[in-house]
């Protein structure tokens, strides 16, 4: 199991403060609107886009940062990271405009409304959309700069994905016992605030790098969920972890029909 250094933790600390400017008010702009037409959402977005490309463009520098403080430790000729904004934020997060992505709170709403929504519902469910495509960017922001990053990185093989939550889903869990090689995009999903770690190796571990670990969290969804089977066939993983090469986002880890009703029903024991 990989552990949390100092430096990790500052890192991570400094992201979650990011985090915390950006949905603040964001979040409650959205609250604030009182109306929610046309005009209202372009004022919106007019008012707050600006805020989240900021927060995006302030995870992607705290990223750099960090990987080139990790890497010094990896490689003392480490060369300088070089790291152009733009490629990791914005419209290169998912091919689409901003502008797009920020009006589909707003299309929720609507669709809520049509569907036989109360207007308090309706607003709620536009809200929760935003949060999650908010924190969704910013993720995006640190996975897609750790693989820019990693790339001018030689002497990095793969990179693992580190626990840092006081709760983790069983997905993190899951991820957490897995390498990934340096070009791959980091699975994520909406909230996730796992670390990215680079990692100098002589050679390939495989696939799995923590194997007890693995089983003993596949005991406990057995435990969740009734049943187990770890060749696949009795039950599908595949509905409790999903890499999912989602068209705008890259790959997403997420339930598909399995749910659990609260952070104790999966705790792996300190």
């Amino acid at each position: 199991m990989t552990f949390l250094s100092p430096l990790d933790e500052r890192y991570g600390r400094a992201v979650r403060t990011v985090w915390g400017r950006v949905l603040g008010p964001v979040l409650a702009g959205w609250s604030d609107l009182g109306a929610y037409r046309d005009a209202d959402a372009t004022a919106w977005r007019r008012k707050h886009l600006p805020t989240i490309l900021a927060g995006e463009r302030q995870v992607a520098s705290l990223t750099a940062a960090y990987l080139e403080q990790t890497y010094a430790e990896i490689d003392a000729r480490a060369p300088r990271v070089e790291l152009d904004l733009d490629d990791v934020t914005g419209r290169a997060l998912r091919g689409v405009d901003p502008e797009e992505v920020y009006d589909r709170p707003f299309i929720t709403m609507r669709h809520a409304l049509s569907k036989g929504a109360d207007v308090d519902d309706a607003i709620a469910q536009g809200k929760h959309r935003l949060e999650t495509l908010v924190k969704t960017d910013l993720q995006l922001a640190r996975t897609h700069t750790v693989r820019d990053v990693g790339e001018d990185l030689p002497a990095v093989e793969y990179t693992v994905r580190v626990l840092q939550g006081e709760y983790d889903c069983a997905l993190c869990m899951i991820a957490s016992t897995q390498r990934y090689t340096k070009r791959d995009l980091a699975p994520i999903h909406p909230g996730c605030d796992c670390l990215v770690k680079l990692v100098k190796a002589d050679y390939d571990p495989g696939q799995v790098i923590d194997e007890e670990r693995l089983e003993r969290i596949h005991d406990l969804v057995e435990e969740a969920i009734g049943r187990s089977d770890r060749g696949g066939r009795a039950v599908d993983y595949r509905k409790i972890i999903i890499a999912n090469d989602h068209g705008e986002i890259g790959p997403v880890l997420g339930f598909a029909g399995q749910r659990f009703s609260g952070p104790d029903d999966i705790r792996l024991p300190t």
